[in-house]
């Protein structure tokens, strides 16, 4: 057992579907919930391909994954040492950042504070990520966000290619994502010539090892927050900063640009815009749920499902200002079309929906992230909408 019994007995589904859980890990490996080899292969490239491969083999059941992955992130770490040793900085760096990768999806599974598997995996992947920093393929820093008297961590990424000062994108992973998940070689927007700056928010990663929580609203301020860090930076275009988030980095995001005016553009994919969340907390995995429960800081379900019902976006659209970019599955489960489709209505501002056909949550299309990318650009650039363009298209 990787967490205390209080925590496995906090989420009524968690205790009582765990058995099938564990059945369905044990027929489908470690993918069972969402794409995490994909974005492994994604963010690491060829290098991880072959552990991706032991991954599916030997994680059986849900306890395993914080160890498997640890076992081969060490593998990767030693392997950063001795190219390290060697002076053979851009292969040391390279698996240094293969190693925070696997360090990283082995603590997502533990979720209750004071776990100290979970703060020693983190302390590992943040002694590789250091390492990373000191070599990197494009400059990296990290970085600290004000945030209700603390701050929260982030990583700023400029890209190697053109002249600053720099167009720039608040990037908001998911909920079960964090900031150093990211193309360790051509991220989308970094090979555009636009700034990244990635954040843990309130509730994710670092932050939520800080127990900084996150609340129905406190994410937009996070946002507005890592806005204003931007414009303090002279690599940054002041009159060019756009927004990025992913799965529940929709809702976040959505949620921060009703409420913050000095965004040129944003987009948003894999879509989490259901009113009150009912489908990715109680219809999906239990992992969900329980995950959401830690970073919202609730140990008491009844309360939980209380909070989950004002997690809602209704009304927000129409405060929007900026142009906005939506992608989204034709048959999410995490969020059901519908909701995507309301919440577009509400939208005043320029607008495009990409409706991805027969595809769910985790859209595979290859070219989702380019397409987000390309409007990213096209926007902060100065660039309209086309008027030509339906604002809404089937892919």
């Amino acid at each position: 057992m990787i967490m205390r019994p209080e925590t496995e007995t906090r989420c009524r589904r968690w205790a009582e579907q765990r058995w099938q859980l564990d059945s369905i890990i044990q027929a489908v490996g470690p993918d069972w919930d969402q794409g995490r080899t994909a974005r492994l292969i994604r963010n690491c490239g060829a290098l991880v391909a072959p552990d991706v491969a032991k991954l599916r083999r030997s994680v059986a059941k849900y306890d395993d994954l914080p160890g498997q992955f640890r076992v081969l992130a060490k593998k990767w770490e030693e392997r950063g040492r001795e190219a390290e040793r060697g002076k053979h900085f851009v292969a040391s760096s390279e698996y240094y950042f293969v190693a925070v990768n696997l360090y990283l999806h082995a603590h997502w599974a533990i979720f209750e504070d004071d776990n100290q598997i979970k703060i020693d995996l983190n302390n590992s992947k943040n002694a590789c990520m250091d390492k990373v920093i000191a070599h990197p393929p494009h400059p990296m820093e990290r970085v600290e966000i004000p945030f209700e008297g603390r701050s929260i961590p982030g990583i700023l990424h400029l890209p190697s290619k053109g002249k600053p000062p720099y167009p720039a994108v608040v990037s908001l992973p998911g909920m079960d994502s964090v900031k150093e998940e990211i193309p360790y070689y051509g991220d989308p927007l970094l090979e555009r010539g636009i700034a990244v700056l990635r954040i843990d928010g309130p509730g994710q990663g670092e932050s939520n090892l800080r127990k900084i929580r996150v609340t129905a609203g406190n994410y937009a301020e996070a946002g507005k927050n890592a806005v204003t860090f931007l414009l303090s930076r002279s690599e940054v275009n002041k009159n060019a900063i756009g927004l990025f988030g992913t799965s529940m980095g929709s809702y976040w995001g959505l949620r921060t640009a009703s409420a913050e005016p000095r965004l040129k553009a944003v987009a948003v994919s894999a879509t989490c815009l259901e009113p009150g969340m009912n489908s990715i907390f109680n219809t999906a995995s239990p992992t969900f749920k329980m995950n959401y429960m830690y970073m919202s800081g609730y140990g008491d379900e009844a309360k939980f499902d209380k909070f989950a019902k004002t997690l809602s976006l209704k009304g927000l659209g129409a405060k929007i200002k900026s142009p906005v970019l939506i992608e989204t599955g034709e048959f999410d489960e995490l969020s059901p079309l519908q909701y995507t489709l309301e919440l577009f209505g509400e939208i005043k501002s320029p607008k495009k929906l990409l409706i991805f056909k027969e595809e769910r949550h985790s859209i595979s299309d290859p070219r989702r992230n380019n397409m987000a990318a390309d409007w990213l650009a096209e926007r902060l650039a100065g660039k309209p909408i086309p008027r030509s363009t339906e604002p809404i298209e089937y892919i």
